[in-house]
């Protein structure tokens, strides 16, 4: 797909957000939730999920466009919503269309491209982030049957989602080689919702605690093979960090936007803050910033999109544009002095909306680790 298709999905996808988005994310952002009906607007108009097959309710469109859309909710300041929507469309739909059976995928996703179902992703718990060897959730077969218990926290979707992929022990003492994915529905008996967990940003994000108490599954909840939950989960990382990292440059660039409209106006010492060399040259830096990992990023979408994007350099790719993100974001917030501290400027949330990119999906501290280990263990 070329520069000029993308760039009129973007514009479509751009009207549409300011159309069923933006008179309303205010209130959104003060309720600390979007209604379960704009899943399926967004879904409606073909915003969810467009690179599923079209024989699963997708469009059949490339990867560079599902990543388009989150981008564009990043680049207006929609973080939350953005987070959301990369759940379940980057991260839930891609695991069961490139691991599910044919049944799992005809049950699921033509639902999922509707927005009729929200997806979920459950693997952090109390005692385990970073360190999937350090889940304790359990599935214990039963017959034909695993009966799943355990908890997990900050779970994305967490209070909307209609099926969660559970990632859950099933062969004890075995650590992550013993690790198994389930496709959770969350109307049955023995799921629990617990509290919406409250953060410093991404509000429209519901971000919530899960609880599953000995949930009888059929077989046919099991995602790809017993024992593979964390292969699956590895495989699927660098889409993940992708995304990630595309929110990142995107919402750098939002934020560079507004700070330029606002130095242009504002006026201190009888002449616009633009005037001023420090805000020239900060304005400099956070466009050079920009630009190289916008590069760094069209790069790994492309190896991505030809199936050559490594693991490593996923793990590069999230640090350096997450880490710039916030970097870019707190000196524009800088340059709107007090009135950057003030909700009622987007620069605001912005500002507290990048801080977690730096932590889900890998932190800064694993990704170097990620990529010392590439460059060391040969």
């Amino acid at each position: 797909m070329d520069v000029e298709q993308i760039t009129l999905f973007r514009d479509m996808a751009r009207r549409a957000f300011e159309r069923e988005i933006a008179p309303n994310f205010q209130h959104w952002e003060q309720q600390q939730m979007v209604p379960r009906q704009l899943w399926k607007t967004l879904g409606n108009a073909g915003l969810l999920c467009p690179d599923l097959p079209e024989e699963y309710g997708g469009a059949g469109t490339p990867v560079r466009i599902a990543l388009a859309l989150i981008e564009e909710m990043a680049r207006m300041g929609f973080g939350g919503i953005a987070t959301g929507c990369a759940v379940h469309s980057n991260i839930v739909a891609p695991y069961i269309n490139h691991f599910g059976t044919e049944e799992q995928k005809q049950h699921w996703l033509p639902r999922m491209t509707t927005g009729e179902v929200v997806g979920a992703l459950a693997m952090t718990e109390p005692g385990a982030g970073s360190d999937v060897q350090g889940i304790r959730s359990s599935a214990i077969k039963d017959g034909g049957d695993w009966i799943l218990s355990g908890s997990k926290t900050f779970i994305t979707n967490g209070l909307h989602a209609d099926l969660i992929i559970v990632a859950a022990i099933t062969d004890p003492g075995k650590g992550a080689k013993g690790t198994s994915l389930f496709l959770v529905d969350s109307s049955l008996p023995g799921f629990k919702r617990g509290r919406k967990i409250d953060k410093i940003g991404q509000h429209t994000s519901d971000t919530a605690e899960l609880f599953f108490e000995d949930i009888r599954l059929p077989a046919s909840s099991l995602l790809g093979e017993i024992n593979k939950g964390f292969v699956i989960m590895m495989t699927e990382l660098p889409r993940e960090r992708l995304g990630i990292s595309g929110q990142a440059v995107a919402a750098a660039e939002g934020a560079l936007e507004i700070t330029i409209d606002y130095v242009l106006q504002r006026k201190a010492f009888g002449q616009t803050l633009a005037s001023f060399q420090n805000t020239r040259f900060k304005l400099a830096e956070a466009k050079t910033a920009i630009t190289l990992n916008r590069a760094f990023f069209e790069k790994c979408a492309e190896a991505y999109s030809r199936g050559e994007l490594s693991v490593d350099e996923a793990a590069m790719l999230k640090y350096a544009a997450t880490e710039m993100q916030c970097k870019v974001v707190d000196d524009c917030l800088q340059l709107f002095g007090g009135y950057g501290y003030s909700t009622e400027y987007p620069i605001s949330r912005f500002y507290t909306d990048a801080r977690i990119q730096r932590i889900y999906g890998g932190t800064s501290e694993i990704m170097r680790e990620l990529v010392a280990r590439s460059i060391l263990d040969h």
